[in-house]
């Protein structure tokens, strides 16, 4: 990595060019030179980039007739089909923001952030949405005329945004005990396409690119605005992102070249990709550990290492995951990288461990409604008067080569399966349910690389509260990837010598980590439940997702099932089955109808260019 000599500790940015071209101007032009190409694939069909220009202009008419103007918010309550990207769209050339609602989160929480955001309107195919009473509700496919005003019908939909516009709010987890929106603006959403396009990260022909993010998380933003340089979306559907068999037949078949995912979702999707052309891979969300860096450098696999926080718009760094180990890589044409210690001095020795600071274009307006907690985070840039930089959080040091190194984080913010999750936001959940006196949240290795949320709650006198209980309330108010996968109840809190929670002294949950028995498929099967789920005992009547299962959690039940038991097993059967007697017939079934085909190894091949 080059620095320069003033100061030495900030990362040398590739000269900008020219302002890049707004994001609506370049889909103009997609749509002008290729109007018969396929601009969208969904579980419910494709659109061809003339479908869908008319259809967001008509939904942006649309939401101009109802009231909808420049620098309004409007709310996207959709799941992952076609109307989706015609959705977001829509906001754009209407000349508002979009606010992700995803209709898997607890009503309590879309409703918070409907509240928060101040939503001018909401699309959604649900009649009734949990949104405050008066915002005007329309259908992905609503049009002008089907609006009680037409007041705004003519309304050009061709709006062209100022880059200082704002182009969406995305809630993250917060410190707080409340999300918290993050406000990007269009001038750094077309920052990022372009400099992500400069980087050599994008081709420069057309992609087929695997929308895999959820849109109520930043790092969607990278994969579905490729849309307006004319790339074709896929978007992967829950049920095919979660079955990593299916979602390998899903790439093959619509020819994808570009897939964003996580190394943990990598690690479970490498198998069915045996032998088959890889992708391109763009790696984020988590650290890449040793292991997968070596096995996709040292076998030619096409792979990104991106890095960026949810404030500088989605990828500030990148890194072409080959030569030495895990590394942060360069920043981006226009991005400047600082790393300071805690007086704002460059820390320029090698090895020495110093803050990150981003600035440049793709620094986000900060966080609407919160003006103490932007002050704290976006500061001054000294070292480029007038600008702002963001301050990441991230402990970075650099080696003696000169390369970017992530060693940890100054607070307690923590990334799990690619999700960004303040510990405190759960503390404060879980603190504010009836019985609960005192609350502690901690993340526990249970595994080797398998990281999951663990959490403490002191209950009343007489409560009676136990910890079932609290995690089926943490379900009814914290979206999935928040609800800890076990609460365990003490009688008090640790503490330090200053008074404060001892998050360090915390005992370790209980939960099952014996070998596994030497029984039947029964045992086999609740054992493997109780490893992955990190719970001390299960019934034959537990649900898998009651328990504080997830998708990545029942690819690993149903990948250790194929490894000790030899038999062919799907995801379905897990996701199908009612609860654990009904998976253990399941794999019963599986066992008697003879063992699993063999598998290859893992052939490494560059994709297609």
């Amino acid at each position: 990595m080059t620095t320069t000599a003033e100061p030495a500790a900030t990362v040398r940015p590739t000269a900008p060019a020219a302002a890049p071209a707004d994001l609506l101007a370049r889909l103009r032009a997609a749509v002008a030179a290729h109007p018969d190409r396929v601009a969208v694939h969904a579980v419910d069909g494709s659109l061809d980039f003339a479908a869908l220009d008319r259809r967001t202009a008509d939904l942006a008419r649309a939401l101009r007739a109802r009231g909808v103007r420049r620098g309004d918010r409007v709310g996207i309550h959709l799941t992952r089909t076609a109307d989706l990207p015609v959705a977001l769209l829509a906001a754009w050339r209407a000349g508002a923001a979009y606010v992700p609602l995803d209709p898997a989160y607890p009503a309590e929480r879309i409703a918070f952030m409907a509240a928060d955001a101040g939503l001018a309107a909401v699309v959604s195919t649900d009649a009734a949405p949990p949104v405050p009473a008066g915002v005007p509700v329309l259908r992905p496919d609503a049009a002008a005329a089907d609006t009680p005003d037409g007041e705004a019908a003519d309304a050009a939909a061709d709006f062209t945004p100022d880059p200082l516009d704002s182009a969406y709010v995305i809630y993250t987890s917060g410190s707080t005990g409340r999300p918290k929106g993050v406000e990007v603006p269009h001038g750094a959403v077309a920052h990022l396409a372009t400099a992500l396009e400069r980087s050599g990260a994008y081709r420069p022909e057309p992609a087929v690119v695997g929308w895999n993010a959820s849109v109520s998380f930043d790092a969607s933003v990278q994969q579905w605005v490729r849309i307006c340089r004319g790339d074709t979306l896929v978007l992967i559907d829950d049920a095919r992102r979660a079955d990593p068999a299916r979602l390998a037949v899903l790439l093959a078949e619509h020819g994808v070249t570009d897939l964003d995912l996580t190394p943990s979702h990598w690690q479970l999707l490498r198998e069915p990709l045996a032998g088959a052309r890889v992708p391109r891979l763009f790696m984020g969300g988590e650290p890449v550990p040793e292991r997968t860096w070596r096995e996709l450098a040292d076998g030619g696999i096409d792979a990104f290492n991106l890095y960026g926080p949810t404030e500088c718009t989605v990828d500030a760094i990148t890194a072409p995951v080959t030569g030495p180990g895990p590394h942060l890589g360069e920043p981006l044409p226009g991005v400047r990288a600082h790393l300071l210690d805690d007086r704002l001095a460059p820390v320029t020795a090698p090895g020495a461990v110093g803050e990150l600071y981003l600035s440049g274009p793709g620094v986000a307006h900060g966080y609407p409604g919160h003006p103490g907690l932007t002050a704290g985070r976006f500061v001054a840039d000294p070292f480029t008067p007038g600008t702002r930089m963001y301050r990441t959080g991230d402990q970075v040091r650099r080696t003696a080569d000169g390369l970017l190194e992530y060693v940890g984080r100054v607070d307690r913010q923590v990334k799990l399966r690619g999700f960004r999750i303040e510990p405190g936001e759960v503390e404060h959940a879980l603190a504010a349910l009836d019985g609960v006196s005192a609350a502690a949240v901690t993340v526990h290795e249970a595994a080797p690389g398998d990281l999951r949320l663990a959490g403490y709650a002191v209950t009343t006198a007489g409560a009676g509260t136990d910890a079932a209980a609290l995690l089926a309330a943490l379900r009814r108010t914290l979206p999935a990837h928040l609800v800890p996968a076990t609460v365990t109840v003490l009688d008090a809190l640790p503490l330090t010598p200053n008074g404060k929670v001892d998050h360090r002294a915390l005992p370790a949950p209980a939960a099952a980590e014996e070998a596994a028995p030497a029984g039947g498929i029964d045992e086999q099967v609740a054992e493997v439940w109780r490893t992955v789920l990190g719970v001390p005992a299960v019934e034959p009547t537990d649900d898998f997702l009651s328990l504080g299962g997830h998708s990545l959690a029942a690819l690993r039940v149903v990948h250790l099932l194929r490894r000790r038991l030899n038999v062919e097993l799907q995801l379905r059967h897990l996701l199908d089955a009612a609860d654990l007697a009904a998976f253990t017939a399941a794999v019963r079934r599986a066992a008697e109808a003879g063992p699993a085909a063999p598998r290859p190894a893992l052939t490494a091949r560059r994709a297609a260019r």
